[in-house]
């Protein structure tokens, strides 16, 4: 199906509210990478418009909550209805200068989920180097006014490794090395853990169960679905949002119709 159908008929399905039906007993993650106008949009990006447009949708058809709200209602066997947590993941300086002040006029919470020894360095990773660009990473003191600013912290290792191909002691330092050096460095507690890349087979079960013994309340995926009542919190699942879905509509049309789980 065209995207410019997908979008009407989302647009559609969310005006006469039947949304409500088709998500009832889910809650719904999402997951943005970079917040910066450019000229060659990719899979990590959107422009600040888009992600402004998609601020106001969410907060017009969903109960906007932070991330750790829907943890604790798993935890607790609270029936999930419709709410949306908003996440970020690597910690590309362009959430702090571009996404957060966005939000704060929307009064929405979000998780930013950082590699911690990317903080503030001049690391290019291997996809951004690939694509022969560069985009600079938030420092120390942006994550600490982020969290001043009441947004959530989470880890998303050290390294950005791939912890489906890494275990034992080197995976152990990614997971609990991350959370280390993010309480370190924020002086404060932190609880939440994305894993990077995020599809189905970046994680093993070993490693999963490193994530809950380093004391994290969580581990979130990003390859879509969403998180149905008794869903265990140590398989979360998000949905990506980049430059391919062409407006919130489409996004609607994916979630609600059950297609935006990607191929893992």
């Amino acid at each position: 199906m065209k995207e410019s159908i997908k979008a009407l008929v989302g647009h559609s399905l969310f005006a006469m509210s039947l949304h409500t039906a088709l998500l009832k007993n889910t809650a719904v993650v999402v997951a943005f990478h970079r917040v910066r106008d450019t000229s060659n949009p990719d899979a990590l990006s959107i422009n600040v418009e888009t992600f402004e447009r998609y601020c106001e949708y969410f907060q017009r058809h969903f109960r906007v909550v932070p991330l750790r709200n829907i943890v604790g209602m798993l935890e607790r066997g609270v029936p999930v209805g419709r709410e949306l947590a908003i996440t970020f993941d690597d910690g590309y300086l362009d959430n702090f200068e571009n996404a957060a002040p966005i939000l704060e006029r929307f009064d929405l919470p979000a998780t930013f989920f950082v590699v911690s020894q990317w903080i503030g360095t001049d690391v290019i990773p291997w996809w951004d180097r690939q694509a022969g660009v560069r985009y600079p990473w938030m420092s120390w003191p942006d994550v600490q006014a982020l969290r001043g600013r009441g947004f959530d912290i989470g880890a998303h290792t050290r390294t950005h490794v791939d912890l489906g191909a890494v275990d034992g002691a080197a995976a152990e330092l990614e997971i609990l090395g991350a959370r280390r050096d993010l309480e370190s460095g924020l002086g404060a507690g932190v609880d939440l853990f994305a894993y990077p890349y995020g599809r189905q087979n970046n994680v093993t079960e070993a490693n999963r169960t490193l994530v809950r013994a380093a004391g994290f309340r969580c581990c979130c995926s990003c390859f879509g679905g969403v998180v149905a009542n008794g869903a265990d919190p140590f398989h979360i699942a998000r949905i990506p949002i980049s430059s391919h879905q062409l407006s919130p509509h489409q996004f609607g049309f994916e979630l609600a119709l059950g297609r935006s789980v990607l191929d893992a």
